[in-house]
């Protein structure tokens, strides 16, 4: 499906995790989607791997599971976004497109669920680094500034903000920041 986008190059596919991350090591792509459950080395295994080897490479889920546990192992890996199987075509291509700019794309089930599970809503309390880090994007800083500034890796600044936008129920960096500043949680004078 996606080989017959004009803007999109397929330079490979494995078959298992172990696979997956060989070939992200070699090719070294701008997205890679995973499934979660393969044989050998499971999809969290070679999220984190992939991560920890190709930097800039992003990571999207797609999978048939979203219990709490599966997304959180997920994101906590390193990944960009997750999206189940049951995507409609055009939000998987616009997801692909939203994590190679630094977007991330959480499908609304999954968006939900974590902000259930991160106890989102009107009363939601940032932690400390979540609010470090998105005074930083207010000040224009790009995630890898961002994590140099706060001597984290690139892939934490994503989860951060990834719970940002969950907490807050926003789906990019400048909503969240709005948010942030309409409810306080931000101050004018940082």
């Amino acid at each position: 499906m996606l080989a017959a986008r004009p803007d999109v190059v397929v330079v490979g596919e494995a078959a298992d995790g172990a696979g997956g991350v060989r070939l992200a090591e070699r090719e070294q792509p701008d997205v890679v989607l995973m499934d979660l459950r393969m044989p050998g080395m499971d999809g969290v295994d070679a999220t984190a791997a992939i991560v920890a080897r190709c930097p800039d490479t992003r990571v999207l889920v797609l999978t048939t599971y979203d219990t709490d546990g599966d997304i959180l192992r997920a994101i906590a890996a390193g990944a960009h976004g997750y999206l189940l199987k049951d995507t409609p075509r055009q939000e998987l291509y616009r997801a692909v497109h939203d994590v190679v700019t630094g977007r991330p794309a959480l499908a609304p089930t999954v968006a939900t669920r974590l902000s259930r599970r991160l106890g989102g809503g009107s009363g939601t309390v940032l932690t400390t680094r979540e609010v470090e880090v998105l005074d930083l994007v207010r000040h224009g800083r790009a995630n890898r500034e961002i994590g140099q500034r706060l001597h984290i890796s690139e892939a934490t600044v994503k989860t951060h903000l990834i719970h940002v936008f969950t907490k807050l129920g926003v789906a990019d960096r400048t909503a969240a920041v709005h948010v942030a500043l309409q409810r306080g949680l931000l101050r004018l004078d940082r």
